[in-house]
């Protein structure tokens, strides 16, 4: 089996190394020879092990009856979609780690390789070398699943851990972030949550079975997370995640992008770092969590190679996935429940205490002028009603 590679940035050039270096584990994982034909890509690279099979033309590859599988690993959408598309219009496999492409595209390519007999894979969209797209779509299938939550984005996780052990501004945590190679020049995908979104769509998609609009999604990332709020939650014991979670609650499905303060009795509390981790609820299996590495070159690189490999055993066979391109609407989330944990000017203490059902107050050292608290469940639409009529610092969602 040819394979050909789209792309050599950070994942192209991690699946190369992966192919080259394991190709005998992977031949016979795959059950015949593998290898690597092509590899596309505009620059050159003098001296690079990939000279010899790098091509600057798409047309080569596609036009090539020997090529079964293309790796898609070049980001964004527009040129993505049309060479992925063209792909498996003309018999090929197709894995990607494009978590962009899949989340507006997925439905219609996973038809496109149906009707064509091949396949459509995507492990790496969603978790990087976390396994999760393959048990939700093969594994997972006895149950209805009720909840999808998860620490999706290393580089926000990584900010908030670094607040919370350095007593950090999130100014200096980005930066940070930036100088490791963790957040890009433009941070916005990772800090105001849209990367988080588009994973989200993805595995509600999955776990519907319908498309699910990454636009349609509430999306809140954590540029508004103070160390005053991070003050709080340690004082009251709790850690600050920013969470893509989507819930089926009396057969409506709710969906958003937001930070959480987590208790520790939560699963996903202790998830630090730049790691990952996603938490499935079923109907009957109840709780389970897909925890690791949920970017870099090498793990997701190595869920692409894992696609490729599936993708090899099923050469003439589709691996069925349930994800129409009938559009999901998604529940409003005026209905929908969640603690708070409130913020207000020590002078709106007692209107505070007549708006909100207070479960809990919490006093942080060197912090003063403010009450603050943890209400009790109530919906969105309820809190923002509450809200309205005094004056509110901060609010957090909380699972306490």
């Amino acid at each position: 089996m040819k394979v050909a590679i789209l792309g050599y940035g950070t994942v192209g050039s991690g699946v190369f190394e992966i192919m080259r270096s394991n190709q005998d584990g992977i031949s016979r994982r795959a059950g015949e020879e593998v290898e690597v034909k092509y590899v596309l890509d505009l620059r050159d690279f003098p001296g690079d092990p990939v000279e010899d099979v790098l091509v600057h033309d798409f047309k080569q590859i596609v036009d090539d009856p020997e090529v079964g599988v293309v790796v898609e690993v070049m980001g964004g959408v527009e040129k993505a979609y049309s060479f992925v598309k063209e792909a498996l219009l003309t018999g090929k496999s197709v894995c990607t780690s494009n978590k962009e492409l899949v989340a507006k595209h997925g439905a219609e390519l996973l038809e496109i390789a149906k009707q064509k007999k091949k396949n459509f894979l995507f492990e790496a969209s969603v978790g990087g070398g976390i396994p999760i797209i393959r048990p939700l779509n093969q594994s997972l299938t006895a149950d209805e699943i009720r909840e999808v939550t998860g620490v999706l984005n290393g580089t926000t996780n990584y900010m908030l851990t670094k607040m919370r052990d350095e007593d950090a501004e999130f100014d200096d945590v980005l930066a940070d972030a930036q100088a490791k190679g963790y957040a890009e020049r433009n941070p916005s995908a990772d800090v105001e949550g849209f990367d988080a979104g588009r994973k989200i769509a993805i595995l509600t998609s999955l776990a519907c079975g319908m498309q699910v609009d990454y636009e349609d999604i509430y999306t809140e990332g954590i540029t508004k997370i103070s160390k005053t709020d991070i003050a709080y939650a340690k004082a009251a014991g709790v850690n600050i995640k920013l969470f893509g979670t989507s819930r089926r609650v009396d057969g409506r499905v709710y969906a958003m992008v937001a930070p959480y303060m987590v208790g520790k009795e939560h699963p996903l509390y202790a998830v630090d770092d730049v790691f990952n981790a996603i938490l499935v609820r079923g109907n009957f299996l109840g709780d389970i969590m897909f925890y690791g590495k949920g970017a870099g070159k090498l793990p997701t690189a190595s869920a692409v190679v894992s696609d490729v490999v599936d993708a090899v055993k099923h050469r003439e066979t589709n691996v069925m996935t349930i994800w129409n391109s009938r559009k999901l609407e998604l529940a409003e989330l005026d209905t929908l429940e969640n603690k708070f944990f409130v913020r207000v000017p020590e002078s709106e203490k007692q209107k505070a205490q007549q708006l909100f059902a207070v479960e809990r107050e919490v006093r942080a050292e060197g912090i003063e002028g403010e009450y603050a608290f943890f209400t009790r469940p109530m919906t969105e639409g309820d809190f923002a009603l509450a809200a309205a009529k005094t004056e509110v610092i901060s609010r957090i969602r909380a699972e306490i």
